[in-house]
């Protein structure tokens, strides 16, 4: 069985290698493979840490490699780039294997029986808006990075309306162009007079909603531009999550219509062929029916890794008696706290992350921090010097986190529970509540729980400190959670200079 050849192979392969090799390689090898021979959906969570090293991707390509059918492996254009260029030629020089390596935005043809590199935005165009030439049904299909996946669809099942479409729908509709004008002008309107938030997103308001219904009750009897088809047929869901983005320097708007949940769209791709979801810490149980039930999955093989605890233990310190984040003496005890903490890092190299998720509160630790250390604090800037102290927010981290230095110290000011204050969060809110749902406990937990265990992946190879400054985790019955998703960790309830050196390897 190709469970066996896979497991003599890469055990082979891997005792060749002088580089450290991830512990749970075989067994998720042979599990893959499983899912290829018996074409039975899987799921399989590596550990937050395992996740951002990327070691675990050689467990899915060799039984890809060595299966004797076509593979369709779905991931970011970096990762294929690494696939391609590193992984994918030292496995195959090993196996001695000669299938054919392709990159594209659809399947080849009947006859490739290879494996397929495509990215999330293109397999994800295949399969639900048949926009691109359908995947013959049956293949096997393994997903790089499933913690994003719902993120993905969302975004491609996400409608826009901008200045090019409202000029596009007066050219196809000349005999209603007045119509259109005054539409456009009153949304315009209705849409700059929205209090300023720093999000530049507003929910659409009942009557801006009303003025659009009215414009298409006018335009009804016309052939309309797609763009604005799908948008109208956006209006009359419940599921649909409507808002307009702004840039108040030029005036500009655009219309937005995006699913709240994407289980009912997505549920139908699953039947089609089997497939491999393969994250990160997509959640704290092996099963994840959280996860499942937000993508619509059926009933799969769930299987998750941990994170080695000699290799990958950070350490983690969580002050008692400070505020909680909600009052107003949190800030003054958050500076405080921080100024504590950056005194310890005067003499000793390295990175220094201070993550607030607060817009506003950002900019004002930054500012007060500039003032005393001067040009080692950067707000979301990634020329740094080598004892930087960079202030920055939970997406800017994310997206620059593999090029940026793995910090010595990472502080977290408040957990990353998506905020209320962010219209599409209180739209998505409001969306659980009418439903009758655990908002916080399906919605705003585990995103925080994920965007956390992402967040420190970098330190865990070299055991750095984490300080977590939200005493809502001691006092909170979700504590529990929050400290689970962070193991392996060695809690520490005190801080000197001798925490920050590095570990030499």
């Amino acid at each position: 069985m190709i469970e066996a050849d896979v497991h003599y192979s890469l055990h082979n392969f891997l005792r060749s290698q002088s580089e450290a090799s991830w512990s749970h390689h075989l067994t998720m090898a042979r599990l893959v493979a499983r899912a290829l021979r018996v074409g039975r959906s899987a799921l399989m969570q590596v550990g937050a840490a395992s996740g951002y090293q990327g070691r675990y991707r050689l467990s899915y390509l060799a039984p890809a490699l060595m299966w004797h059918q076509p593979v369709v492996v779905v991931a970011e254009e970096k990762v294929q780039q690494r696939l391609k260029e590193i992984e994918i030629p030292r496995l195959q020089q090993w196996l001695g294997a000669n299938k054919a390596i392709r990159t594209g935005d659809c399947f080849p043809d009947d006859n490739f029986q290879g494996v397929l590199l495509i990215s999330p935005s293109n397999w994800l165009s295949a399969q639900l808006e048949q926009t691109r030439s359908p995947f013959p049904p049956g293949i096997p299909t393994i997903i790089d990075g499933a913690d994003d996946l719902e993120d993905w669809v969302r975004l491609q099942l996400t409608l826009s309306i901008n200045s090019q479409n409202w000029d596009e729908l007066i050219l196809d509709c000349p005999w209603q162009s007045e119509a259109i004008r005054t539409a456009r002008v009153q949304i315009a309107k209705s849409i700059f007079q929205h209090p300023l938030n720093p999000y530049e997103c507003y929910l659409i308001s009942p009557s801006e909603r009303e003025i659009l219904v009215s414009l298409y009750a006018n335009l009804e009897s016309y052939c309309l531009p797609p763009a604005w088809v799908k948008f109208g047929q956006s209006l009359k869901s419940n599921n649909q999550l409507l808002y307009a983005r702004v840039v108040r320097s030029v005036g500009l708007f655009s219309l937005h219509s995006a699913p709240v949940q994407v289980a009912e769209s997505l549920a139908p791709v699953w039947s089609k062929q089997p497939v491999v979801l393969v994250g990160s810490a997509i959640e704290q149980e092996a099963a994840a029916p959280i996860f499942r039930q937000s993508l619509g999955l059926p009933d799969l093989t769930c299987l998750k890794f941990s994170d080695d605890r000699q290799t990958n233990l950070i350490q983690l310190y969580i002050p008692d008696r400070l505020p909680l984040p909600n009052t107003p003496e949190y800030q003054s005890a958050l500076i405080d706290k921080l100024h504590s903490l950056l005194s310890l890092r005067t003499t000793s190299l390295g990175l220094t992350l201070i993550l607030v998720g607060d817009v506003p509160l950002k900019a004002q630790v930054g500012t007060i921090l500039a003032a005393e250390f001067g040009s080692r604090v950067q707000v979301e800037k990634t020329c740094l010097d080598d004892n930087g102290i960079l202030v920055s927010g939970w997406e800017f981290w994310k997206q620059h986190q593999e090029v940026l230095p793995a910090p010595q110290l990472l502080v977290v000011s408040t957990l990353p529970l998506p905020s209320l204050e962010n219209p599409l969060v209180a739209g998505r809110v409001d969306y659980y509540r009418k439903s009758h749902l655990d908002w916080f406990r399906l919605y705003l937990l585990p995103t925080a729980l994920t965007e956390l265990a992402r967040a420190i992946a970098p330190l865990r190879e070299q055991q750095g400190v984490v300080a977590l400054l939200d005493s809502r985790i001691l006092h909170r019955s979700y504590g529990a959670q929050v400290l689970a998703a962070l193991h392996p960790a060695a809690r520490i309830n005190y801080l000197d200079s001798s925490f920050f050196n590095p570990i030499e390897s």
